[in-house]
Protein backbone atom coordinates (compact mmCIF):
# COMPACT_ATOMS: atom_id res chain seq x y z
CA UNK A 1 0.00 0.00 0.00
CA UNK A 2 1.59 3.77 -1.02
CA UNK A 3 1.92 5.97 2.27
CA UNK A 4 -0.84 8.25 2.70
CA UNK A 5 -0.69 11.50 2.04
CA UNK A 6 -3.80 12.33 4.29
CA UNK A 7 -4.35 12.31 7.34
CA UNK A 8 -7.31 12.77 9.42
CA UNK A 9 -7.66 13.09 13.37
CA UNK A 10 -10.88 12.69 14.69
CA UNK A 11 -12.15 14.67 17.95
CA UNK A 12 -14.72 13.67 20.27
CA UNK A 13 -17.53 11.39 18.83
CA UNK A 14 -15.49 10.32 16.19
CA UNK A 15 -13.15 7.12 16.82
CA UNK A 16 -13.37 5.73 13.29
CA UNK A 17 -14.05 6.28 9.92
CA UNK A 18 -16.45 3.07 9.27
CA UNK A 19 -15.18 3.49 5.10
CA UNK A 20 -11.17 2.38 5.58
CA UNK A 21 -10.64 -0.69 3.59
CA UNK A 22 -7.52 -2.58 4.17
CA UNK A 23 -6.95 -1.64 7.92
CA UNK A 24 -3.52 -1.47 9.71
CA UNK A 25 -2.69 -0.77 12.69
CA UNK A 26 0.02 0.64 13.30
CA UNK A 27 2.31 1.31 16.95
CA UNK A 28 4.41 4.45 16.35
CA UNK A 29 7.10 5.63 18.43
CA UNK A 30 8.11 9.22 18.39
CA UNK A 31 10.96 11.34 19.93
CA UNK A 32 7.77 13.03 21.94
CA UNK A 33 6.71 10.17 23.20
CA UNK A 34 3.61 7.83 21.82
CA UNK A 35 0.75 9.20 20.12
CA UNK A 36 -2.67 9.21 21.54
CA UNK A 37 -3.69 5.78 19.96
CA UNK A 38 -2.72 3.42 17.46
CA UNK A 39 -2.79 5.08 14.01
CA UNK A 40 -4.91 3.58 11.36
CA UNK A 41 -3.87 3.07 7.50
CA UNK A 42 -5.84 1.89 4.80
CA UNK A 43 -7.85 2.94 1.65
CA UNK A 44 -10.92 5.16 1.17
CA UNK A 45 -12.46 5.51 -2.18
CA UNK A 46 -8.99 3.60 -3.22
CA UNK A 47 -7.11 6.60 -2.00
CA UNK A 48 -4.39 6.07 0.73
CA UNK A 49 -5.26 7.50 4.07
CA UNK A 50 -3.91 7.54 7.59
CA UNK A 51 -6.92 8.19 10.52
CA UNK A 52 -5.60 8.63 14.66
CA UNK A 53 -8.75 9.55 17.40
CA UNK A 54 -7.16 12.50 19.22
CA UNK A 55 -8.24 11.12 22.40
CA UNK A 56 -7.52 7.80 21.91
CA UNK A 57 -10.26 5.18 22.13
CA UNK A 58 -12.70 5.45 24.65
CA UNK A 59 -12.10 8.83 24.93
CA UNK A 60 -9.37 8.76 27.40
CA UNK A 61 -7.28 12.03 27.79
CA UNK A 62 -8.41 15.53 28.71
CA UNK A 63 -7.36 18.38 26.04
CA UNK A 64 -4.57 19.11 27.50
CA UNK A 65 -3.24 15.65 27.99
CA UNK A 66 -3.58 15.00 24.13
CA UNK A 67 -0.22 14.02 23.21
CA UNK A 68 0.02 16.68 19.99
CA UNK A 69 3.49 16.49 18.97
CA UNK A 70 4.00 12.86 19.31
CA UNK A 71 0.34 12.99 16.55
CA UNK A 72 1.62 14.84 14.12
CA UNK A 73 5.25 13.81 14.46
CA UNK A 74 3.94 10.15 14.26
CA UNK A 75 1.88 11.50 11.10
CA UNK A 76 4.62 13.14 9.79
CA UNK A 77 6.34 9.97 9.91
CA UNK A 78 4.08 8.04 7.59
CA UNK A 79 4.55 10.16 5.25
CA UNK A 80 0.93 12.58 5.81
CA UNK A 81 1.33 15.82 3.63
CA UNK A 82 -2.39 16.88 4.48
CA UNK A 83 -4.48 16.72 7.71
CA UNK A 84 -8.46 17.11 7.90
CA UNK A 85 -8.81 17.75 11.54
CA UNK A 86 -12.53 17.44 13.14
CA UNK A 87 -13.50 19.07 16.11
CA UNK A 88 -16.75 19.49 18.30
CA UNK A 89 -16.64 22.70 18.79
CA UNK A 90 -19.18 25.95 20.68
CA UNK A 91 -20.98 28.31 18.90
CA UNK A 92 -20.36 32.32 20.05
CA UNK A 93 -22.56 33.76 17.59
CA UNK A 94 -26.16 33.46 17.05
CA UNK A 95 -25.82 32.86 13.56
CA UNK A 96 -23.73 29.54 13.85
CA UNK A 97 -26.45 27.27 15.10
CA UNK A 98 -25.87 23.87 16.77
CA UNK A 99 -25.21 20.85 13.98
CA UNK A 100 -23.66 23.97 11.52
CA UNK A 101 -20.68 23.11 10.60
CA UNK A 102 -17.63 25.41 10.80
CA UNK A 103 -14.25 25.99 8.29
CA UNK A 104 -12.33 28.07 10.84
CA UNK A 105 -9.31 30.19 9.36
CA UNK A 106 -8.07 31.65 12.13
CA UNK A 107 -7.54 30.75 16.23
CA UNK A 108 -6.65 32.59 19.25
CA UNK A 109 -4.99 30.50 21.69
CA UNK A 110 -5.19 30.73 25.31
CA UNK A 111 -3.88 27.56 26.42
CA UNK A 112 -1.26 27.23 29.14
CA UNK A 113 -0.07 24.08 29.56
CA UNK A 114 0.94 22.55 26.42
CA UNK A 115 3.97 22.37 24.65
CA UNK A 116 3.86 24.45 21.28
CA UNK A 117 7.04 23.52 19.39
CA UNK A 118 8.97 20.79 18.24
CA UNK A 119 11.55 23.41 18.17
CA UNK A 120 14.33 24.24 21.17
CA UNK A 121 17.20 22.65 22.94
CA UNK A 122 19.44 23.07 19.55
CA UNK A 123 17.25 23.77 16.56
CA UNK A 124 15.46 26.57 16.54
CA UNK A 125 12.89 27.96 14.25
CA UNK A 126 10.32 30.25 13.58
CA UNK A 127 7.21 29.57 11.30
CA UNK A 128 4.34 31.75 9.91
CA UNK A 129 1.15 31.53 11.09
CA UNK A 130 -0.34 34.71 10.11
CA UNK A 131 -2.84 32.03 8.11
CA UNK A 132 -2.53 29.02 10.16
CA UNK A 133 -4.99 27.15 7.84
CA UNK A 134 -4.05 26.18 4.79
CA UNK A 135 -6.80 27.71 1.88
CA UNK A 136 -6.49 25.01 -0.62
CA UNK A 137 -7.12 22.23 1.84
CA UNK A 138 -10.28 24.40 3.64
CA UNK A 139 -11.70 25.15 -0.11
CA UNK A 140 -11.71 21.55 -0.62
CA UNK A 141 -13.40 20.88 2.63
CA UNK A 142 -15.95 23.29 1.81
CA UNK A 143 -16.89 21.33 -1.48
CA UNK A 144 -16.94 18.35 0.21
CA UNK A 145 -19.52 19.59 3.02
CA UNK A 146 -21.81 21.42 0.51
CA UNK A 147 -21.78 18.05 -1.87
CA UNK A 148 -22.92 15.84 1.50
CA UNK A 149 -24.49 17.61 3.77
CA UNK A 150 -28.01 17.53 4.59
CA UNK A 151 -30.28 20.60 3.80
CA UNK A 152 -30.80 21.57 7.32
CA UNK A 153 -27.45 21.77 7.91
CA UNK A 154 -25.39 25.11 7.31
CA UNK A 155 -22.06 25.64 6.27
CA UNK A 156 -19.67 28.70 7.48
CA UNK A 157 -16.04 29.10 6.18
CA UNK A 158 -13.88 31.77 7.73
CA UNK A 159 -14.65 32.05 11.61
CA UNK A 160 -12.14 32.71 13.85
CA UNK A 161 -11.94 29.62 16.60
CA UNK A 162 -10.83 30.44 20.31
CA UNK A 163 -8.70 27.39 22.31
CA UNK A 164 -8.71 27.63 25.70
CA UNK A 165 -7.09 25.34 28.10
CA UNK A 166 -10.26 23.34 29.30
CA UNK A 167 -11.19 20.72 30.85
CA UNK A 168 -13.88 22.90 32.05
CA UNK A 169 -16.46 25.13 30.16
CA UNK A 170 -16.26 28.74 30.06
CA UNK A 171 -18.08 31.27 32.94
CA UNK A 172 -20.38 33.21 31.49
CA UNK A 173 -17.96 35.90 31.77
CA UNK A 174 -15.81 34.18 30.04
CA UNK A 175 -17.44 33.44 27.52
CA UNK A 176 -18.23 37.11 26.79
CA UNK A 177 -14.90 37.82 26.65
CA UNK A 178 -14.39 35.48 23.68
CA UNK A 179 -17.35 37.31 21.36
CA UNK A 180 -15.81 40.66 22.51
CA UNK A 181 -12.77 39.45 20.96
CA UNK A 182 -14.44 38.43 17.51
CA UNK A 183 -14.25 35.10 18.41
CA UNK A 184 -16.95 32.65 16.69
CA UNK A 185 -16.38 29.23 17.96
CA UNK A 186 -14.61 27.93 20.94
CA UNK A 187 -13.06 24.48 21.44
CA UNK A 188 -9.81 22.95 23.08
CA UNK A 189 -7.89 20.97 21.21
CA UNK A 190 -7.07 22.61 17.42
CA UNK A 191 -3.98 23.86 19.40
CA UNK A 192 -1.27 23.83 19.44
CA UNK A 193 -2.48 21.01 16.48
CA UNK A 194 -2.22 23.71 14.20
CA UNK A 195 0.99 25.08 15.03
CA UNK A 196 2.75 21.62 14.80
CA UNK A 197 1.21 20.93 11.62
CA UNK A 198 3.05 24.09 10.35
CA UNK A 199 6.33 23.01 12.28
CA UNK A 200 6.05 19.73 10.50
CA UNK A 201 5.26 21.05 6.96
CA UNK A 202 1.56 19.73 7.22
CA UNK A 203 -1.34 21.70 5.55
CA UNK A 204 -3.73 21.68 7.88
CA UNK A 205 -7.63 22.44 8.41
CA UNK A 206 -10.98 21.98 10.32
CA UNK A 207 -13.70 20.46 10.17
CA UNK A 208 -15.77 22.30 13.29
CA UNK A 209 -19.16 20.70 14.08
CA UNK A 210 -21.50 23.07 16.08
CA UNK A 211 -22.61 21.34 19.47
CA UNK A 212 -24.06 24.38 21.40
CA UNK A 213 -24.00 27.81 22.54
CA UNK A 214 -21.43 28.00 25.24
CA UNK A 215 -22.58 29.86 28.19
CA UNK A 216 -23.26 33.45 26.70
CA UNK A 217 -26.49 33.28 25.15
CA UNK A 218 -29.53 34.16 27.47
CA UNK A 219 -32.46 31.95 26.00
CA UNK A 220 -30.52 28.89 24.80
CA UNK A 221 -29.01 26.09 28.01
CA UNK A 222 -25.88 26.50 29.18
CA UNK A 223 -23.27 23.43 27.83
CA UNK A 224 -22.60 20.41 29.29
CA UNK A 225 -20.85 17.36 27.98
CA UNK A 226 -24.04 15.46 27.82
CA UNK A 227 -25.58 17.97 25.33
CA UNK A 228 -22.67 18.08 23.29
CA UNK A 229 -21.93 14.56 22.81
CA UNK A 230 -25.18 13.72 21.96
CA UNK A 231 -25.53 17.06 19.46
CA UNK A 232 -22.18 15.46 18.37
CA UNK A 233 -23.45 12.16 17.33
CA UNK A 234 -25.89 13.47 15.52
CA UNK A 235 -23.68 14.86 13.46
CA UNK A 236 -20.67 12.13 13.26
CA UNK A 237 -22.50 10.20 10.43
CA UNK A 238 -22.29 13.31 8.70
CA UNK A 239 -18.81 13.94 8.93
CA UNK A 240 -17.71 10.95 8.02
CA UNK A 241 -19.54 11.24 4.72
CA UNK A 242 -17.54 14.98 4.18
CA UNK A 243 -14.14 13.51 5.20
CA UNK A 244 -14.91 10.59 2.92
CA UNK A 245 -15.78 13.09 -0.21
CA UNK A 246 -12.93 15.41 0.88
CA UNK A 247 -10.16 12.76 0.44
CA UNK A 248 -11.34 11.98 -2.98
CA UNK A 249 -11.73 15.77 -3.64
CA UNK A 250 -7.59 16.11 -2.21
CA UNK A 251 -6.73 12.76 -4.32
CA UNK A 252 -7.72 14.57 -7.70
CA UNK A 253 -6.24 17.57 -7.29
CA UNK A 254 -2.98 17.19 -4.55
CA UNK A 255 -3.20 21.12 -4.18
CA UNK A 256 -0.13 23.03 -3.63
CA UNK A 257 0.39 24.34 -0.17
CA UNK A 258 2.44 27.29 1.59
CA UNK A 259 2.73 24.57 4.37
CA UNK A 260 4.75 22.23 2.80
CA UNK A 261 7.79 24.26 2.38
CA UNK A 262 7.02 26.40 5.76
CA UNK A 263 10.32 25.78 6.77
CA UNK A 264 12.28 27.28 4.22
CA UNK A 265 11.96 30.39 5.38
CA UNK A 266 11.46 29.26 8.91
CA UNK A 267 14.10 27.17 10.43
CA UNK A 268 17.07 28.96 11.73
CA UNK A 269 19.75 26.62 12.51
CA UNK A 270 21.24 24.43 9.86
CA UNK A 271 20.93 20.42 10.02
CA UNK A 272 24.62 20.75 10.02
CA UNK A 273 24.83 23.24 12.74
CA UNK A 274 22.63 20.74 14.94
CA UNK A 275 24.19 17.83 17.22
CA UNK A 276 23.26 14.39 15.88
CA UNK A 277 21.23 13.92 18.67
CA UNK A 278 18.96 16.91 17.63
CA UNK A 279 18.86 15.88 13.95
CA UNK A 280 17.82 12.62 15.39
CA UNK A 281 14.91 13.94 17.08
CA UNK A 282 13.59 16.29 14.28
CA UNK A 283 14.44 13.49 11.68
CA UNK A 284 10.85 13.30 10.34
CA UNK A 285 10.82 17.16 10.28
CA UNK A 286 14.06 17.73 8.54
CA UNK A 287 14.25 15.45 5.99
CA UNK A 288 14.48 17.46 2.65
CA UNK A 289 17.58 19.16 4.70
CA UNK A 290 19.33 16.46 4.87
Amino acid sequence: MAQPRIGVIGGSGLYQIAAIEQVQEHVVDTPFGMPSDVIVTGELSGVPVAFLTRHGRGHKFLPSEVPYRANIYALKSLGVEYVIAVSAVGSLQEHLKPLDMVLPSQFIDLTKQRAQSFFGQGAIAHVSLAEPVCLALQSVLAEAVQTVKPADVALHVGATYVCIEGPQFSTQAESHWYRSMSADIIGMTNMPEARLAREAEMAYATLALVTDYDCWHPKEAHVNANMAIMNLMRNAEQAQAVVAKAITLLAARWPESAAHTALDAGLITSPADMAPEVRERLAALIARRL
